[in-house]
């Protein structure tokens, strides 16, 4: 039988071996100051506040500080009542950030850790309890310290359950906006489902999670003009079709589906636009984000270095995240749907266009880590590198429109090297990207390293654009090390040395801007807030710095 819900879909349906009892503000949406209504033990070695921007959820999340190594203070709970013979279906939500401290579930005692080594994204941990007795046990979390606490760490913590209900998507009845429908039909562990709507300030608008298997759910939405992106999770990595079960999901508004499929893996990701305000179709990948002409209406008539600082002054002031929201950034937008169509990360140091990749990597799951050799793990690659700008200096050390998931050990092998087109290498990646001399033509023989050519604009983009975005501070740059000595002038308009500057817009123009570069643009303004003008228009180039 179909379900309709007009507000929040409600949690899994509990099976007859199982007993219904709440955990009190297992969803965290209710506060008094900075602790959670409902729970009572909070030991000293943690402090608590409220989180609305990472949420799994809902509109609220816990933060949880831990800054203690002793174990012994950093328990969590609160008390549950069970009945003697019931067995009760208990999970959390887990969002770790730096990754040197574990999250362990205690129900009447203490059991499984979460996976520590999974930062950036929510990962949910599970146990069935069943009661020996009729009364009231604790149920919570403790804090474990890991190799690498520094003695501050933040954990994410959501959805514990069960829960109380609570209403947390708006009633869309009589919706004046954009009216829709989010419809899913779960798999064999609807459990694992979740999934969210947010706006391009990363506010949360619906959301939905603790499904029961094999179930056909429907909920009404209603949004205002706008991007929005949609995400779906399955906690488990299989999709939600087809290895256990035929589900399957699709986002519906004003008649146009915006969204839908089945078959992912830990994730899936769909950016959309409605109303007056679309670029493009909403969902159709056509580079429509937010209206361009609206977006850069300001620089209208400009040219030369004037539309470069008009150009700054539009993408300055970008909501600065995490190093470790990067990982989320990737988990949701960095998916070969370009060459292969598998689902791996799309590296560019070890994509092959042309040919079957000489290894794949899968998202989440191959994080570095620590890496002997080529194919090990993925990492985050500052294209632009750090020490030109000073080191973890935010927010350079964070803007994903200069860091892309990469091989760490290619990675490393490139350094902090100018790139550039090599004469003679002394290394080279399964893929071809080289480090070696300079070619005298490009009027540089010192070592770079040279990625292939199916990537050599987007990275031409990308400095580009770190030339426009910062161009505020870069004139301090260029004397931080070696090698950005070598690629930066010192000055705030032209920025590059000439040499690098012919390079970048030979490869701006030799490798025109692809489909997977749009895509990735209208989720970086979703992540941050700003997009990446040279990949919107691509003649900015020609303008500000000539033929």
């Amino acid at each position: 039988m179909k379900k309709i819900t007009s507000l929040c879909l409600i949690g899994a349906m509990l099976t007859s071996n199982l007993a219904f009892a709440d955990v009190e503000n297992g969803s965290f949406e209710s506060w008094t100051g900075n602790v959670p209504n409902g729970w009572t033990t909070i030991d000293s070695g943690i402090s608590l506040s409220e989180s609305t921007n990472i949420v799994q959820s809902g509109n609220s999340a816990a933060a949880i500080t831990v800054t203690t190594g002793t174990q012994s203070s950093t328990d969590f709970r609160q008390s549950f009542n069970v009945t003697a013979g019931q067995s009760y279906d208990f999970s959390v939500w887990v969002y770790h950030t730096e990754g040197s401290v574990r999250t362990r579930f205690y129900i009447n005692g203490y059991l499984g850790y979460s996976d520590n080594t999974i930062t950036g994204q929510w990962q949910q941990i599970t146990h069935t309890y069943t009661a020996s007795s009729t009364g009231s046990i604790d149920v919570g979390l403790r804090f474990y310290d890991t190799t690498g606490f520094d003695g501050s760490e933040i954990v994410y913590i959501d959805s514990f359950e069960p829960t109380d209900s609570v209403v947390t998507n708006p009633d869309p009845v009589g919706c004046s906006n954009n009216a829709g429908t989010f419809n899913l039909t779960t798999d064999n562990y609807g459990s694992e489902t979740s999934w969210q709507i947010t706006n391009s300030s990363s506010t949360v608008e619906y959301s939905g999670s603790g499904y029961s298997n094999t179930t056909d759910y429907s909920e009404n939405i209603c949004l205002a003009d706008g991007s929005y992106t949609f995400t779906i999770n399955d906690s488990y990595g299989d999709g939600i079709c087809c290895n256990v079960g035929s589900g399957s999901y699709s986002l519906v508004v004003e008649g146009s589906t915006v969204a839908s499929g089945g078959n992912f893996t830990y994730s899936e990701t769909t950016t959309f636009t409605l109303g007056g305000s679309s670029g493009g179709n909403p969902g159709d990948g056509s580079g429509g984000g937010s209206d361009l002409e609206d977006y850069y209406q300001s620089v209208s008539g400009l040219t030369g270095y004037n539309l470069k600082t008009g150009l700054y002054n539009i993408i300055k002031n970008h909501t600065t995240q995490t190093y470790g929201d990067l990982w989320t950034f990737y988990n949701n937008n960095e998916s070969d749907k370009y060459y292969e169509n598998d689902g791996s990360v799309i590296d560019i140091y070890s994509e092959s266009p042309n040919s079957s990749d000489p290894y794949n990597f899968t998202l989440t799951s191959d994080q570095c880590g620590n890496y002997s050799g080529e194919s090990d793990c993925y990492n985050r690659e500052h294209s632009f590198p750090r020490s030109w700008f000073g080191g973890e200096v935010n927010p350079m050390n964070t803007d994903v429109h200069h860091i892309f998931p990469t091989d760490g050990y290619v990675n490393s092998k490139r350094s902090s090297y100018p790139y550039g087109e090599v004469s003679s290498s002394t290394y080279s990646s399964q893929n071809g990207s080289l480090v070696g001399s300079g070619t005298s033509a490009q009027g540089y023989t010192s070592t770079v390293f040279e990625p292939i050519d199916e990537f050599k604009g987007d990275l031409a983009r990308a400095y580009f654009y770190m030339a426009t975005r910062y161009e505020n501070i870069i004139t301090g740059w260029e004397n931080n090390s070696t090698y950005s000595d070598a690629v930066l002038n010192g000055s705030s308009d032209q920025v590059f040395e000439s040499w690098m500057l012919a390079l970048l817009k030979k490869w701006h123009n030799q490798d025109p801007v692809s489909q997977k570069e749009l895509d990735r643009n209208i989720a970086a303004e979703a992540y941050q807030g700003n997009r990446n003008p040279f990949v919107d228009h691509p003649e900015f180039v020609t303008e500000i710095w000539g033929n």
